[in-house]
């Protein structure tokens, strides 16, 4: 089954007549049960033990951790109440004192600062590295290296790490490797095929489409994600609810179609970009001039929605585009089907991630400058996108 069709037709119920198309919504919190059929520990819930507690495991949601699965090629899937909860979910799972975590000195500040902040009072280590260099990595690695989490494309300068190469190193170093795979999605890269051993996502982004639900997975083994089911979901809490579990497998049955129009509309709003005399610097995965391209061409089968670009103005420029955008809404998050510009300092960023200096700092503003516009390109007609940044940009 190809990925459009598994979108909407994987792990779907046996047809019969009377059954509903759309896949039901359970609002149940608890189900059935008798004494002999599951325990009251996390410990006892086994691969064939029946529904019990929502927060344990819920119809929707597991039609939705199944398709996610499938859309990954995974073995299973796991739901959170949002991507935050999936990726500090993961982290508590598989570190502990005294392990070592490598994860990308760019990355979405809430991970970044989870990493920082949480898993060091912890007592994990954490060291942060560029994930596009490959020897930077390699000299990272411990003996007591748990974890190697890289982010690609990363948020928000688009930068990319090269999945299979990462795998390798980490699994040398008897290391497991995860990839936040938000911007790309399944339709661009899937991580596990690469080496990965978990892919984790922020659903409320491209895999619901309309912003209109929270969401977080994480995928790979079966054996695996079982484990993480126990510790991270029952006894952490971060379950999703099924309404948004619901809603987000409305939008994965569009996904597919959604980013071949998000890739069109970003590659000619990139394009345009490139050629505006007040910006310096345009990235997006599909130009030639990304400086990894390369990699995004063997990697990505679907360059994505998300362009970033750079003005010496930039925070003037951010208040002109925030008064004068029209169709283009000024706001945060990504992926929706609304257009969506953001102003994000370097600085913040420098401070909010890993407190990164010296060479690293120097890395990041060679890449950036001094801010960082940050632009999901949604599913307007791509003319009407161009016309509001032509007048915004005046």
């Amino acid at each position: 089954m190809r990925q459009a069709t598994q979108a909407i037709h994987a792990a779907a119920p046996e047809r019969r007549p009377g059954e509903p198309l759309t896949p039901s919504l359970v609002a149940a919190t608890s189900f059935h049960t008798n004494p002999d059929a599951v325990g009251f520990s996390a410990a006892d819930l086994g691969a064939e033990a029946p529904l019990f507690y929502t927060r344990w495991g819920n119809p929707t949601v597991a039609l939705l951790e199944q398709r996610l699965a499938a859309l990954e090629g995974g073995e299973a899937g796991l739901a959170f109440a949002s991507g935050m909860a999936a990726a500090s979910g993961l982290m508590l799972h598989r570190l502990g004192a005294g392990g070592h975590l490598v994860i990308s000195d760019v990355c979405y500040a809430g991970v970044a600062e989870f990493a920082r902040e949480t898993l060091c009072r912890f007592g994990v280590l954490v060291t942060a590295v560029d994930m596009s260099d490959l020897g930077a990595v390699a000299a990272a690695m411990r003996p007591e290296t748990r974890l190697v989490h890289a982010e690609t494309p990363a948020n928000p300068i688009l930068r990319l790490a090269d999945i299979a190469a990462l795998a390798e190193i980490a699994h040398r170093g008897g290391a497991e490797l995860s990839v936040d795979s938000t911007m790309a999605t399944p339709v661009a890269t899937r991580p596990l095929e690469l080496g990965a051993d978990w892919v984790v996502h922020s659903l409320t982004k491209y895999a619901c489409g309309h912003g209109d639900a929270l969401g977080g997975a994480v995928i790979g083994r079966a054996d695996a994600v079982a484990a993480l089911r126990r510790e991270a979901l029952i006894h952490v809490g971060g379950a999703i609810s099924p309404f948004a579990a619901w809603l987000i497998l409305r939008g994965l049955e569009t996904l597919p179609a959604r980013m071949a129009l998000h890739q069109h509309n970003a590659g000619e709003v990139a394009r345009y970009l490139q050629a505006h005399p007040r910006l310096r610097r345009v990235y997006w995965p599909g130009l030639p001039s990304h400086p990894q391209h390369e990699l995004a061409r063997r990697q990505m089968r679907n360059f994505s929605g998300m362009v970033c670009f750079a003005a010496d103005d930039d925070k003037a420029l951010a208040r002109q585009l925030a008064a004068r955008l029209r169709v283009v809404t000024y706001a945060v998050s990504l992926g929706k089907t609304q257009s969506l510009l953001f102003h994000i300092p370097t600085d913040d960023i420098l401070r909010s991630s890993f407190g990164l200096e010296g060479a690293q700092a120097a890395a990041y503003r060679a890449w950036t400058g001094e801010g960082t516009f940050r632009l999901s390109v949604g599913l307007e007609d791509p003319a009407d996108i161009l016309a509001d940044l032509e007048q915004a940009l005046r």
